[in-house]
Parts: C-alpha cells; structure tokens; sequence
C-alpha cells in the first residue's frame, strides 16, 4: 500500500519492561521496548502468540491488571505527555477521547444484556455531553458508516443477534465514537472471522483511517493482514523486539531469522504447485520465566553462535528505515 503519511510521532515507546508476578515466579512479558507511530500511519506488530503484542497494547491504555502485572519502567509519551504519569482518571479520558480499542473477541468485548445502538450512544453521552436522542441518531450514522445494514433497526439489536462481521463493525463503530480518535489499536480485528469478510474489514479500517486521519496499531500473527494493510512492521519474540522495517523492506529484504521463519512459513503458488510441506521454525518458545539476558531466539536459530546467550544484540542498521536485532546476521543466506 502506498505510503502517504508525515513524519511527525504521535505516540512513542521509550525502554518499556512489563512483568507478570505469578505463583511460579516472574514472567518478562515485555522487554525493553522502544516504537513509534506516526501520524496516519499504520504500524503492525507482529510475532507468535506470547511474544508480547497485546501486553504492549494493553500498556498503551494502562488496562494491565496490577497486580498481577507491573510496568516496571519506561515512557509511553502521546501527544507529548507521558501517560504512565497520568492518573486512571486522566488515562480513562483519553481512552474515550483519541485512544480508542477494538479486542480480539467482540461478543467477550460487547455487554451481551444492553442493545446495541445504546453501548455506542453510552459513549457519545459520555464524553460528548449530548442528549441520548441525538447520540442514538448519530450512533445510527456511524452504523451506516461501518456499513451496517439497516442500522435504524440494528440499533436494537442485542449483540447475540449479530454475525461474527457484523459485531466486529459494531466494535469500530463504538471506536469511531470518540470525539477525536487520533489512535486506533486493533488486536487481531479479524480473528474467527472468514477470509471474506477479514478482507471486509480490514478494508473498512484503512478507509476510515483515511477518512478521519487517524492512526493504527494493528497486533496480528497474520502476515497476509501486514501486506495488505500495514505501512510499518515491528516483529517481536518473547517480549523482544527483533526486527523493525517499512512493509516493503521487510517483505523484500527480511534479515532477522526469525522474520524469515514466519516468511517461510507462509504458503505459497510455488509450494503448492510442488506439493512441498510449508515449513517450520524448529524448536519451541523459550519460557519466560526463565529467559535470560541473551537473545531469546538462540534455542531455535540456525545462526545461533557463542555471543547469543550472552547479551542481547545491538541494533544493526540495514537501511534508512530498517533495523535487526541479532549477533550473526552475516551468516544468513542472501534473501529471495
């Protein structure tokens, strides 16, 4: 997708290390992690289930249970104002106003005893202080807006009565009903849903990002999803941030072994037509309750050699926009 946005950072990331205290011991969720967003941009996070996306998300809008869960240092600066200084309060505001959320699991997100058309109103009535007449109004036009049909009669509807799709625009929709969505993070926005209706939605998304210039955070394992929609990529492993590159570079030119294993792990015309096995990354997720101070891919890395276990590796600049994070990279075979 062609890349039209500015420069300008609307939310940063600075050194963030989140854990989990639990009855076995710590769990170094994430690790220290920096990002950015810019303005109008969409920048996916991506890596295996456990690798630490939704606890990053969580952070951004301080939904991590404390305890269990602890930030246990960093920044988390939007629109210049560091928001692990806040107070819930304050936090709670912003989460109405220009940070908005769509979860994995709209039926678990959406209250299944309230109607429809009255959780969007609820938040126009809060953070906008209308009338509920006119926020039922305005809810049916974000309804049309995320293409729901008939929304004058859907607005009655109780969640139960919705197909998977349509429960998902109802989410967008609740999104959209900040006064001024300036961030959207969408965690796995398409999960259960059938691949022509992912396609519907994540289309939705990018035409509503353009329409009311908002930016995304997008937490997906799906590959596929990060061509068609991402402009940024940030791949993550066990709470570590391992490779960082435009959509086109990290398709094109992946460096980090582990960004060429998910690669690789992808079907493909050329398998098929072949009849090969899709490949695997050998090996299992190290556990992080016991992950030390090296690279955390060490144990299933072909490339892993005696600094891996040691330290974390330094960024390595690959370009103007792309960066890895390994000890070995002169050891990869050139990328097709």
């Amino acid at each position: 997708m062609k890349n039209t946005n500015t420069n300008e950072t609307l939310l940063s990331m600075e050194n963030v290390n989140v854990s989990f205290k639990t009855h076995r011991g710590t769990v170094r969720a994430v690790r220290d992690l920096n990002l950015k967003i810019r303005k109008g941009d969409t920048l996916a996070l991506v890596g295996e289930s456990g690798c630490g996306k939704s606890v990053t998300a969580h952070t951004i809008n301080q939904l991590i249970p404390m305890p269990p869960g602890v930030i246990e240092s960093g920044k988390v600066v939007f629109e210049g104002r560091d928001l692990l200084k806040l107070d819930i309060k304050e936090v709670a505001k912003l989460r109405g106003e220009k940070i908005s959320m769509i979860f994995q699991e709209p039926m678990t997100s959406l209250n299944p005893v309230f109607k429809i058309g009255d959780q969007i109103a609820e938040v126009f009535m809060t953070h906008r202080k209308i009338s509920k007449k006119e926020a039922l109004k305005r809810t049916v036009d974000l309804l049309n807006l995320v293409k729901i049909p008939a929304a004058e009669k859907r607005i009655n509807d109780y969640p139960h009565q919705l197909s998977g799709g349509m429960r998902q625009r109802a989410m967008i929709a609740m999104a959209l009903a900040s006064p001024e969505p300036g961030l959207l993070i969408a965690d796995e926005p398409t999960t259960a849903l059938d691949v022509t209706i992912q396609a519907q939605i994540l289309r939705l998304i990018s035409d509503l990002k353009k329409d009311v210039n908002m930016s995304v955070l997008l937490i997906t394992h799906d590959m596929g999803v990060v061509a068609e929609t991402a402009d940024r990529v940030v791949v993550m492993y066990a709470g570590r941030k391992v490779e960082e590159a435009d959509v086109f570079s990290l398709f094109e030119n992946p460096k980090h072994p582990y960004t060429l294993g998910l690669l690789n792990s992808l079907p493909s015309n050329e398998k098929y037509r072949n009849a090969e096995r899709l490949e695997a990354i050998k090996g299992t997720i190290p556990d992080l309750l016991t992950i030390g101070d090296g690279c955390p891919f060490e144990n299933r890395c072909p490339n892993a050699g005696p600094k891996c276990s040691g330290t974390f590796p330094e960024e390595t600049k690959i370009g103007e926009d792309h960066s890895v994070w390994c000890h070995y990279l002169e050891n990869q075979e050139p990328s097709k």
